[in-house]
């Protein structure tokens, strides 16, 4: 019995080694092919630029109504109670106009975001289309990105990275 099951564990292994070693696989370095994409730069810049007025837009608000909060604090004693609500309500309008402002531009659906899809999209989708493109022409069954966390990629021959032709295809190469 133990004879059976050892023999065709080896049948089954050496099925699939040879239906492995029939797939081909190729490499690939997404972080230098972006860097090497002028319009990727760009676009990055483009994002910290809009980023930067935008955040400073919301530290203005904050900065308000802190300054609003301070005014109060220094002229409680002599505020009547209708006019500490009133003080009250317009620092919390205020923070809550700052909150609104971050939301709207950093949320996850917000600005910044759909400035990022705008831009990044046309390249990421013109890089995947070449990457589609040299892969059946090779016959690639998968492409790894090496730059990527996820991949798990201990050690890759350079022999199979095909980051330079897909920049090449891109009209980016060297």
């Amino acid at each position: 019995m133990n004879m059976k099951k050892i023999v065709i564990c080896a049948i089954c292994a050496i099925c699939g080694f040879t239906s492995a070693s029939a797939q081909k696989f190729a490499l690939l370095d997404m972080e230098y092919i972006l860097k090497n994409i002028p319009a990727y730069e760009r676009a990055n810049e483009q994002l910290n630029q809009v980023s930067k007025k935008w955040q400073a837009e919301v530290e203005a608000l904050n900065t308000e109504a802190q300054t609003m909060y301070k005014n109060y604090q220094n002229e409680v004693v002599f505020l009547s109670q209708e006019q500490k609500k009133d003080k009250q309500d317009a620092i919390m309008q205020k923070e809550k106009e700052a909150s609104d402002l971050k939301r709207k531009y950093f949320g996850p659906e917000g600005e910044l975001f759909k400035k990022r899809e705008s831009l990044m999209s046309p390249i990421q989708e013109e890089i995947y289309n070449t990457v589609k493109e040299i892969s059946e022409m090779r016959g690639y069954s998968l492409v790894l990105d090496r730059a990527s966390e996820a991949a798990g990629i201990i050690f890759g021959s350079p022999s199979v990275d095909i980051s330079n032709e897909v920049l090449q295809k891109l009209g980016y190469g060297q």
